[in-house]
């Protein structure tokens, strides 16, 4: 499992853009993990999937509310990860307002998350391999801090936390 001070693993991830230019065409586009996250601090964060209870009512919007915070503690971007498409990832983004302000990052087959160490396995509640809830905070592709939850937990992985640590670690 990934640990503070590893880098993050080599992958892409797809993001669905709303708006043709910058070199991203309208609709799926994919990144290259190493490249978009050089030179840069981003939060991210991970949640089991879109459209669900906790996800939808409190850890998008939650990074949604802080962005400004979070940007003022130097953050350069926020991600939500998830183990969605990126067609499903991109209406989620659309009906949580994140539009300028959080990156739906789309891991359709959880080849990032599996990576990270990071995976849920929720096939017994009929969801396959997902992604854990989590949060970290990455400097040019370094992890600096990693909030892992429990078990149907949400207490570490929230924006709050992640505002405090980031005017901790980069303040």
């Amino acid at each position: 499992m990934i640990k503070v001070g590893d880098k993050l693993p080599a992958g892409k991830l797809q993001e669905f853009i709303e708006v043709e230019g910058n070199g991203c065409s309208l609709g799926p586009n994919t990144f290259d993990v190493e490249q978009i996250t050089a030179g840069k601090k981003i939060a991210i964060f991970g949640l089991p999937g879109a459209y669900t209870p906790t996800c939808s009512a409190k850890h998008v919007p939650g990074y949604v509310e802080k962005f400004d915070a979070l940007k003022q503690a130097g953050i350069d971007e926020i991600w939500c990860v998830s183990v969605n498409d990126a067609f499903v990832m991109g209406a989620w983004g659309r009906d949580q307002h994140t539009a300028g302000k959080v990156r739906m990052m789309a891991d359709g087959s959880a080849d990032f998350t599996k990576a990270t160490g990071l995976t849920l396995d929720l096939t017994a509640r009929g969801m396959g391999l997902r992604s854990n809830r989590y949060s970290m905070l990455v400097v040019d592709g370094v992890v600096k801090s990693l909030n892992i939850e429990g078990p149907g937990k949400f207490e570490v992985s929230d924006a709050g936390t992640m505002l405090a640590q980031a005017k901790q670690l980069l303040g």
